[in-house]
């Protein structure tokens, strides 16, 4: 058992028969040093100067400092290890305090209530690699881009798109991806989105760059059809955009242009914003609709998205947000709402995708519950156009074999 090894643990537990028991564990995982603290404000003492750990356990109810004013203190100092919260706190309490965890930046791979079982921590440990932060953060650290900056590399299309597949539930068969923007910067490699969308969408720029994503994913859509892979292509699109009546013209005109049918497009409407002009927005969605695309509202159950905009929008799938879907299978509450989001769908006879899919376990109750299409790590990273068409082929090899 090495779910653990190589990684520097501290528990962090009043309790010290618990502490000792987890800590043991945490040997038995393969874990070379684990550091022990009976409470918060004893384990952020025992971090100054010393090596930064690389996975914490930590207890919820514990003197001088409990474990959500430590959380909040780990999230504050942008520490990058792994956290797992244990507790004998009801179940509703600790879906609470997972998602303020993730409210402060916390990389949290789960909850454990206690007591604390060596398969249910070293089933947490097995996300520490998936969770890491990928190669396209690395530009982290690198200076804030202006708004010229991000707008002369769009127009260099230094932006490309990286797929992550989207997969049916009840076959395995990938029926499509996502297309996410990258940058790939010529001095900082590559850039992830929260460095430029934030800029584009407030400086009203942001049609340059999803017009760009359109254009490369119409156009390797285009190749994998060609190649005979029954395959669709999803783009977000921001809400933003919808406010100016010309721009499903746009759209359509950049998609038709680079030899694309728009029945295989499916344009994702991002909730990073509200739909504060309703009207025009409603009739770029309509008239993009009847032009042959897809739409589908992404990150259904957060931000804007409501029961109100399925009402109004033609929709053709409903994208099930990854906060509820990641923890689903351990967590009642989420649990719940994934399933009535996918017997919603059902009934309003569009496509449920759950994203954010991680685990087997998560996997499986979306499958029980008919759940249509998945994506997440579980399943792949985003990756690059030559890197997906080999993930197809060996997708459909698998299948094939079982056949």
């Amino acid at each position: 058992m090495t779910a653990a090894k190589g990684l520097i643990a501290l528990v962090v537990e009043d309790d010290d028969f618990q502490r000792r028991t987890v800590a043991r564990m945490l040997r038995s995982l393969g874990a070379p040093e684990v550091r022990e603290a009976r409470d918060g404000k004893q384990a952020l003492a025992s971090m100054q100067g010393a090596a930064p750990a690389d996975l914490v356990v930590c207890d919820l109810d514990m003197p001088e400092m409990d474990g959500m004013e430590f959380i909040r203190h780990l999230g504050q100092a942008n520490s990058a290890a792994s956290i797992i919260i244990c507790s004998a706190q009801d179940s509703a309490l600790l879906n609470s305090v997972d998602k303020m965890a993730r409210a402060y930046g916390v990389r949290l791979l789960g909850v454990i209530e206690k007591p604390v079982t060596l398969q249910g921590l070293e089933d947490l440990i097995k996300m520490h690699e998936a969770s890491k932060p990928r190669p396209l953060n690395a530009s982290a650290g690198a200076p804030g881009f202006s708004l010229e900056e991000i707008l002369h590399g769009v127009r260099e299309k230094q932006f490309e798109p990286h797929f992550q597949p989207k997969v049916a539930l009840a076959t395995r068969k990938v029926l499509g991806a996502e297309a996410l923007a990258r940058w790939r910067h010529p001095q900082h490699g590559l850039v992830a989105p929260y460095a430029f969308i934030a800029q584009l969408e407030q400086s009203g720029k942001i049609d340059e760059l999803t017009l760009l994503m359109l254009e490369k994913s119409a156009l390797a859509c285009r190749a994998w059809r060609e190649r005979g892979m029954d395959l669709v292509v999803s783009v977000n699109l921001s809400l933003v955009s919808l406010a100016d009546t010309m721009v499903a013209d746009r759209i359509t005109d950049t998609v038709r242009s680079a030899g694309f049918d728009p029945r295989y497009m499916i344009l994702e409407i991002t909730e990073t914003a509200a739909m504060t002009e309703v009207a025009p927005a409603l009739e770029n969605l309509a008239r993009l609709r009847m032009r042959g695309f897809g739409l589908s509202v992404d990150d259904y159950g957060t931000g804007f998205s409501s029961l109100r905009q399925l009402t109004r929008v033609p929709f053709s799938e409903l994208k099930i947000d990854q906060s509820f879907v990641t923890g689903c299978a351990a967590n009642p509450s989420s649990r719940a709402i994934v399933e009535s989001s996918i017997e919603m769908a059902r009934r309003l006879e569009l496509k449920s995708v759950a994203e954010g899919v991680e685990t087997q376990a998560e996997w499986d109750v979306l499958q029980a519950t008919g759940c249509d299409m998945a994506q997440g790590y579980f399943i792949a990273k985003p990756m690059q156009e030559d890197a997906f068409v080999s993930f197809c082929d060996a997708q459909s090899r698998s299948r094939q074999s079982l056949d």
